[in-house]
């Protein structure tokens, strides 16, 4: 709910202590490729998965005929552009285990930089269903690929440049690297050559890759900057060299790479991509945007055009006289090139990003947007939810709450009332300014009870008619009104400084203050239950949990310090859920209010959670940089080695994890309809599943090429049996119950590391 933004995303160490103390780490039996190394590094997770994710910013963009695919964070999303001005989403991949730096096309295959977990191979000769089929993992940051043949070259920052043999793309493999001197950012291949982009220490690097398993340095050029993206023409590259512009080099005698030419760009050149002799710089001048050169003459490039983005564009890909511009707060922009003297904006494609509060009802989440208004997001499949509506909002959209088909939206003009009963086509049906910023809301008995930030104290609405809400009360208060919840007939004000007031709200024309407590933090929201007030509190207070059953005189009982800000808190099945600034989410157990006890968290890829609200047994964050998370906690996580576990969180598919020979140390928990796959090249592969509510599960094992083959299914643990089918094709159907769950695979003879099985379960959600 809070705009103040703290990039401090770390990943933790603790697992690469785990593994020095248990001495080793498992490998993969994904491809013949080894477990990124990277992968067992992050322990950023505790019995709290990602379930489902949408908006954020985006992070590369490549054209390929009537579509553009575009990088958002964690997925890849694919657009319809044979009508530039109306790009239209027409699929979309699930969550991939890193933000997506890169991506190259060719051939029915989008090859992805995903750092640190190596090069992503997604299947788009669908673009409806997009489908990752392979990966193979590097040993550094993959940030940058191009496609050349059956191979791709993959910069992979300070480990330099790594070939992979893609001709099979569900196998790929390394088959060769080249260690530049520098950090590998960027590569383009031509004729034979790689030509990298080395940064500060490497320059433009030619590396000749003939023998793709050989590759080797042939010349070389020490760019005078910082070199950040390079693409080759007609026998030039050209340097996105940061800070010293455009640089040309003529790489034809690639021994003896000579700069020709230079084009000082405003602010700093970031990467490059050419077009019918111009090239288009990615920029950060003008807040963000993209920069047009003429290289028609190589030997003195200009710069002749600009167009201002309104973000700091991430990626740029021309086709067919369009620029698409992908970037931080603008996801994407659409620019006609086709007078490149003057580009002018001709389309956009928007996603979910600023949000600073959450609401969900009825299966749709109703996000606050700092920037422009109120979000809808269909979740009720939370795994793939899909923003379908969209109100604009004077001023920024700071916190949300919906009751009776109508959202109520706090912004920095007052109270808006949203009409939201066709969730598809949101609007705005009325509003009551009040004197302030409003921060948050609550809604109880036909009232709007609003947080009216600094000086505005508590504003008290009466919406029993939604079209014309009124104010009808207000109480001061001290310090600034950050957020407020209602119950019994008393108001708890989150007032920042000024710690936690308790507002009389019985007679709603005349609220007055009967009670405060001081937190030692920035109280910054509240939620109430049971005679208890859980207060979100900033930095130095973390949650703080307060016995309100005699309003009048509110105390102190226990508290936790999370690690980060608490900016954000919601209360579900004796649990308080805690939306911690840069470190994520925190699950509290509260069930004995005196002696809080973290259970849970989810701490990874977040960098501003500002809000948590839970719903049906998953919690919805928000988070102002990377949009919506869907998150669920498991109280009864499977029992995994340390070492494993934190990999196991990791784990999307659509290969097992080896080993993975013990229902303490399995793959999981699996999602319902999607395919699995490993080799039968050992006796015992073990899949854990966890059913929230009972229902039928089905398992379906296909495509197992081992002798003696046993299908098991086990519930809670290896003691409790509950079916097994030993004759192909391998199907169990289980009448299940809610809890644990695990799936026994034994391959008695006939292994193999060639030909993959298939597994998948299927169950109520």
């Amino acid at each position: 709910m809070h705009q103040t933004r703290r990039l401090l995303a770390q990943f933790s160490n603790f697992v690469i202590l785990c593994l020095l103390l248990c001495g080793g780490q498992p490998t993969v039996a994904q491809t013949p490729s080894d477990l990124p190394a990277g992968s067992l590094t992050q322990a950023d997770s505790q019995n709290v998965d990602l379930v489902g994710h949408v908006g954020g910013s985006a992070t590369a963009v490549v054209v390929q005929g009537d579509y553009a695919y575009l990088g958002f964070r964690f997925r890849l999303v694919i657009l319809n552009i044979a009508n530039p001005a109306t790009p239209v989403v027409v699929g979309q991949t699930g969550l991939l285990p890193y933000i997506v730096e890169d991506v190259s096309v060719s051939g029915g295959y989008a090859y992805v930089a995903g750092g640190d977990s190596g090069l992503r191979v997604v299947d788009v000769s669908n673009p409806v269903a997009p489908v990752e089929v392979g990966f193979c993992s590097t040993v550094g940051l993959a940030e940058g690929v191009a496609v050349y043949g059956s191979y791709t070259y993959v910069v992979d920052g300070n480990s330099g440049m790594r070939v992979v043999d893609v001709s099979n793309p569900a196998a790929p493999v390394e088959v060769g690297f080249y260690n530049t001197p520098g950090t590998a950012l960027g590569v383009a291949v031509s004729g034979g050559y790689a030509y990298v982009a080395d940064g500060y220490d490497g320059g433009l690097r030619v590396v000749d890759v003939r023998n793709p398993a050989a590759p080797v340095e042939v010349g070389f050029y020490d760019t005078p900057g910082e070199a950040q993206g390079v693409s080759v023409n007609g026998g030039y590259a050209y340097v996105a060299d940061n800070y010293a512009g455009l640089r040309v080099v003529d790489v034809r005698n690639p021994v003896a790479s000579v700069e020709v030419g230079y084009c000082d760009t405003p602010g700093t050149a970031l990467d490059v991509s050419l077009s019918g002799g111009y090239a288009y710089i990615r920029t950060d001048d003008f807040g963000g945007g993209l920069l047009v050169v003429d290289v028609r003459n190589p030997a003195a490039p200009v710069e002749v055009g600009n167009y201002d983005t309104g973000g700091t564009a991430s990626g740029v890909s021309v086709s067919g006289g369009y620029a698409y511009v992908a970037g931080e707060w603008i996801s994407l922009r659409v620019v006609d090139v086709r007078n490149p003297v003057a580009p002018v904006g001709v389309g956009y494609y928007d996603t979910l990003r600023g949000a600073t509060d959450v609401a969900v009802s009825g299966g749709y989440a109703y996000v606050a947007n700092d920037y422009d208004g109120l979000h809808v997001v269909d979740v009720r499949s939370p795994a793939v939810p899909m923003e379908v509506g969209y109100c604009a909002t004077p001023g920024s959209a700071n916190g949300a709450v919906v009751s009776g088909g109508y959202a109520y939206v706090a912004t920095s003009v007052g109270l808006r009332v949203v009409d939201v009963r066709n969730p598809a086509a949101p609007v705005e049906v009325g509003h009551c300014d009040t004197p302030g910023s409003a921060w948050g809301v609550a809604v109880s008995g036909g009232y709007a009870y609003v947080a009216n930030g600094y000086d505005g104290g508590l504003h008290v609405v009466d919406v029993r008619n939604p079209a014309a809400p009124i104010e009808v009360g207000y109480c001061d208060t001290p310090g600034s009104a950050m957020d407020v919840a209602v119950s019994g007939g008393y108001a708890y004000v989150a007032n920042d400084y000024a710690g936690m007031r308790v507002v009389d709200v019985s007679n709603p024309a005349a609220p007055v203050e009967v009670g405060f407590y001081d937190t030692p933090g920035s109280a910054l929201d509240v939620a109430v239950s049971e005679g208890y007030a859980y207060v979100a509190d900033g930095y130095n207070g973390g949650l703080r949990v307060v016995d309100v059953r005699n309003p009048t005189a509110p105390v102190e009982v226990g508290f936790f310090d999370t690690p980060g800000e608490a900016r954000g808190v919601t209360l579900s099945g004796g649990y308080a859920y805690v939306a911690d600034a840069w470190r994520g989410l925190r699950v509290v157990d509260v069930r004995n209010p005196v002696a809080p006890l973290e259970v849970g968290y989810y701490d990874k890829m977040v960098l501003s959670a500002e809000d948590v609200v839970v719903s049906d047994g998953y919690a919805y964050m928000a988070d102002e940089d990377f949009g919506l998370f869907i998150l669920s906690y498991l109280p009864y996580h499977t029992f995994l080695p340390l070492v494993l576990r934190d990999y196991v969180h990791y784990f999307e598919g659509p290969w097992e994890v080896e080993p993975n020979n013990t229902y303490l140390q399995a793959n999981g928990p699996l999602i319902s309809g999607r395919d699995y796959t490993g080799y039968p090249n050992d006796e015992k592969d073990y899949f854990s599943i966890y059913l929230r509510k009972p229902g039928p599960l089905t398992i379906n094992l296909t495509d197992h090429t081992g002798q003696a083959v046993q299908l098991q299914l086990f519930y809670q643990g290896i003691d409790n049996r509950v079916a097994f089918d030993t004759v192909p094709p391998y199907t169990i159907t289980h009448a299940g119950q809610p809890g644990w769950y695990y799936v026994y695979i034994y391959t008695g003879e006939g292994y193999n590391s060639t030909t993959p099985y298939t597994l998948r379960v299927t169950y109520p959600e």
